[in-house]
C-alpha cells in the first residue's frame, strides 16, 4: 500500500509549516491552505511523517504506507 498525505479540512488554519517542511508534495493554495499532489515515496515518508507531528494543528496524517 502506497502512503499517502491527508488534510484534517475543518482543524487546518493554513499556516503553510507543511509546505515548508514537504515542499515536493505539499503546495500552498492563493489562501495558504494545502495542496497535496501525489503519493509519499519510500525517500519522503520520514518527512512526512514529520511535517504531520510539526504540524501546528494537527490537521495531517500519513495513511497507509
Amino acid at each position: 500500500m502506497t502512503a499517502q498525505l491527508r488534510v484534517d479540512w475543518p482543524a487546518c488554519h493554513g499556516h503553510g509549516l507543511c509546505h515548508e517542511l514537504l515542499p515536493e508534495i505539499v503546495e500552498l493554495d492563493e489562501w495558504g491552505y494545502p495542496v497535496v499532489g501525489g503519493d509519499v515515496t519510500d525517500d519522503l515518508l520520514d518527512d512526512a511523517r514529520a511535517a504531520a507531528k510539526a504540524c501546528p494543528r494537527l490537521a495531517l496524517r500519513v495513511v497507509g504506507g
